[in-house]
């Protein structure tokens, strides 16, 4: 009799393992704990009608699989609005950063033209590294009004942690490049060259700006980070509309 319950415990597991291998990787999980528990069982087949038992825990993996579909696919008419600011946020950067490069341009390349030495090298610095700026800003602001401020909701948060930390990895950056400046000022001390320490003072001007201009967009989308929750506080699941509160 064990022999035969151990065998239908078995087979049931192998079945649904079969459907686990058919399932995106996130329903996975689910399917994981119901193949164990199944399996955990068979070592207790004397305590209880196991067919029973098996059914149960079938019956309970549908379920849990039934309620993570929805909560994954879920979507939420206010997150449309949270991403549109979020674009916002991002469109109104570039043009800042687009306005820099283009008067560091300008600035650069009159007084790149009228001085000498170490004045001349700050300013064919400020022009060069500029030049690179303004492709970023464009490219960035491009990028932001082609965005789609959709409803679902892990796009919404992979979006929104994905600027978070694209922006702390930028002042990371920053501070990289003001280090760097320094580096190329002492030296260009030591060594008497006008060029390197015009070029280091440039680095350090334009490292300080955009560390300052990071860190204000940071702080705006952190800020604005924070109102997710509240949107997201009761989400609909399965076809009866049950809802589950979602805590941050």
């Amino acid at each position: 009799m064990k022999n035969s319950k151990g065998r239908f415990l078995k087979n049931g597991t192998e079945k649904l393992q079969l459907v686990y291998q058919g399932f995106d990787e996130k329903w996975k999980g689910w399917l994981s704990v119901v193949a164990g528990l199944n399996k955990h069982c068979c070592k207790y087949s004397g305590l209880m009608d196991m067919k029973k038992l098996h059914f149960s825990f079938s019956l309970l993996g549908v379920l849990c699989l039934f309620f993570s579909v929805n909560a994954y696919s879920q979507e939420i008419p206010a997150l449309a609005e949270f991403n549109q600011t979020r674009l916002d946020y991002n469109q109104n950067g570039m043009l800042i950063l687009g306005t820099w490069a283009v008067g560091n341009m300008v600035w650069g390349g009159i007084g790149a033209s009228h001085t000498t030495g170490e004045t001349k090298a700050f300013h064919q610095m400020n022009l060069y590294w500029n030049s690179v700026n303004l492709l970023i800003a464009g490219f960035g602001y491009w990028q932001a009004t082609k965005g789609n401020p959709g409803t679902d909701f892990w796009a919404t948060m992979e979006a929104q942690q994905g600027i978070e930390k694209i922006l702390l990895l930028n002042g990371a950056l920053d501070l990289a490049y003001m280090a760097g400046g320094l580096y190329m000022r002492e030296r260009g001390l030591r060594t008497d060259n006008s060029r390197l320490i015009g070029f280091g003072k440039s680095v350090i001007l334009q490292g300080a700006f955009l560390l300052a201009f990071d860190s204000v967009l940071y702080g705006f989308h952190r800020a604005h980070g924070k109102e997710l929750p509240s949107l997201v506080q009761n989400i609909s699941l399965g076809l009866t509309g049950v809802n589950f509160k979602m805590d941050f």
